[in-house]
């Protein structure tokens, strides 16, 4: 059978397979219900800390970087990691498997780092929000996150656990559903300068029909990449650290799109998250993320004093505006576009919110932006205490009031430290059929809890932004109530935050006393495509076994229930 057919008829079958599992939903109320499923977190880990688990990854990961890196030079070779090859899979790399021809990259070559800068430096200075900026790839979300975690002292360094830059090997480590994922990259990246050969008679009389010279000023530093660089020409820690998401997530595709929080596929700090180990999705501390409406905020003295004040502290925020299709830009900032707030400060009586664009460009036009006439001598002489300097960096300043009038949306994750504890486990629950009634009970979880505690209860869905083309024809929405047993009023005691509609996770800040608690769980959801959206598409067999791939490895870490 012509390779063709078979994949045509795979796609046909997976096709068959969702529409099966409707009927089976539809007939669910004969099954036999299997819906309690018991869960005991181990003695041994009763006591497990937010961060002992990262132990372990972080020594994988440098063990399987050290190896690579003695076997490399016990062959006399740089390393080349086939399971990643920009070089020679590239396509595979770049395009997810629903990537439209008019959303598909075309790089002008790969090098590795060791031939794109002069003398190449993981990092240089320290990191800060000034490192970073974005290419070609739509990743503002996960950039202005990563900005975000540059304000907290040592975080970046935690992500990237090891590397041996001679051998062109770097270990990084990533916190995804149930746990630290180590993710192992080569040094090659994209870059958007042409070789010699490919450019014409008259672009090489500029450079003196010398190939050396032109290799030497057009093709050298961080601005001939085609994605993600540092500010610094000679930093490099930026464009590796987005190779190495890109591949956790299957390919540089699957990166465009995302909130700091992220939910479905919209703005995502769930990416400060995954990429550090906050629950649910990524460094030495977790956290948990939700998304606030400016207009849902009742007391905003409260809300600068109890929230923005602790920015990079135990808490990180990022901001957007929402994309109304109006104009594209609201006093220099782009709607529907991720920024991160570096900084809230009182100064001489004002509220000052510092903020960065990850572009590391275009910026704020209005009150006390660079230059503006807010600026008078006195308040020049006030911008150390207030922590800027002027420069077309991407970093801006804004006064409180503006900040509230402006944006639209706060992402806000809150970091756990080592003080906190946490138990989770994951459920493969088969939903009731569809339409049906809307109301709580489709999942519950009984929680005990032994003396009184601070508490964070998240309810999440597995990242499927590696196989999102095979997540189904449904986008899904979440919320639940809690209550105290034994309480005989049976009213909630609290419901989840409501963070917008189809986001990935909800959670719940809570104070919790001694006793049992019981979480009814409420979905809904939408049909996004038609059940046999699969039937007809063109997929490359290649690409379709990794996705395939991903999406089993992320259902193995729940259990099956019929709810």
């Amino acid at each position: 059978m012509p390779l063709r057919d078979s994949v045509r008829g795979f796609q046909k079958k997976i096709a068959k397979e969702l529409s099966e599992n409707e009927t089976i939903r539809k007939h669910a109320g004969k099954m036999k219900r299997t819906n309690t499923e018991h869960f005991q977190q181990p003695k041994e880990q009763a006591g497990l800390l937010v961060t002992a688990d990262l132990d372990a990854a972080i020594q994988r990961c440098k063990s399987k970087v050290d190896a690579i890196a003695k076997e490399c030079r016990a062959r006399n070779r740089r390393f080349r990691d086939v399971e990643f090859d920009l070089v020679d899979d590239r396509d595979r790399c770049l395009h997810s498997l629903d990537t439209e021809d008019d959303s598909r990259h075309s790089p002008a070559d790969v090098l590795r780092v060791t031939d794109i800068f002069h003398n190449p430096q993981f990092f240089v200075d320290g990191v800060g929000a000034g490192d970073i900026s974005q290419g070609s790839l739509g990743d503002c979300w996960f950039l202005s996150a990563l900005t975000t975690i540059t304000a907290v002292p040592q975080l970046i360094e935690k992500i990237c656990v090891a590397r041996d830059e001679q051998v062109g090997v770097y270990g990084f480590i990533f916190y995804r559903d149930s746990g630290w994922q180590d993710v192992i990259i080569d040094d090659y990246l994209f870059t958007k300068v042409p070789k010699w050969e490919c450019i014409s008679a008259r672009e090489q009389m500029l450079y003196h029909k010398s190939k050396d010279k032109y290799n030497e000023t057009a093709r050298k530093g961080g601005r001939t990449l085609l994605f993600a660089s540092c500010g610094d020409e000679e930093e490099t820690w930026v464009p590796l650290i987005e190779k190495a998401y890109a591949k956790l997530m299957g390919d540089y595709s699957a990166m465009s799109g995302g909130f700091c929080c992220r939910g479905n596929r919209g703005p995502h700090w769930v990416i400060v998250l995954g990429i550090c180990g906050f629950v649910p999705t990524h460094w030495k501390c977790r956290g948990v993320s939700t998304k606030l409406e400016i207009s849902d905020i009742l007391d905003k003295d409260r809300f600068w004093q109890d929230e923005l004040m602790l920015a990079n502290e135990d808490r990180l925020f990022g901001c957007s505006i929402k994309q109304d299709g109006a104009d594209e830009e609201v006093n220099g900032l782009l709607q529907g576009h991720a920024y991160s707030v570096v900084k809230a400060v009182e100064v001489n009586g004002k509220r000052f919110v510092r903020l960065h664009n990850p572009w590391g460009h275009h910026e704020w036009n209005g009150r006390w932006s660079d230059g503006s006439k807010e600026w008078t001598p006195e308040w020049m002489a006030l911008l150390p205490e207030i922590g800027h300097k002027f420069g077309n960096d991407g970093e801006f300043v804004m006064e409180y009031s503006d900040f509230l009038k402006t944006w639209s949306v706060i992402d806000r994750c809150r970091v756990f430290d080592k003080t906190w504890s946490m138990s989770s486990m994951w459920l493969d629950a088969m939903c009731r059929p569809f339409p049906c009634a809307w109301n709580y009970g489709d999942v519950s979880f009984t929680i005990k809890v032994e003396t009184a505690t601070p508490a964070i209860v998240v309810l999440s869905r597995i990242d499927d932004r590696a196989f999102q083309l095979l997540s189904g024809c449904y986008v899904w929405n979440m919320d639940f109530n809690i209550f105290r047993k034994g309480d005989e009023d049976q009213e909630p005691l609290h419901s989840s935050n409501h963070t917008g509609f189809w986001r990935r996770s909800v959670s719940l800040e809570i104070d919790l006393q001694p006793g049992e608690y019981v979480v009814h769980v409420r979905l809904d959801r939408e049909m996004s495509r038609p059940a046999n959206y699969l039937a007809e598409k063109a997929m490359k067999p290649r690409k379709l076994s990794r996705v395939l791939s991903e999406q089993m490895q992320a259902k193995s870490v729940a259990t099956l229930i019929v709810v």
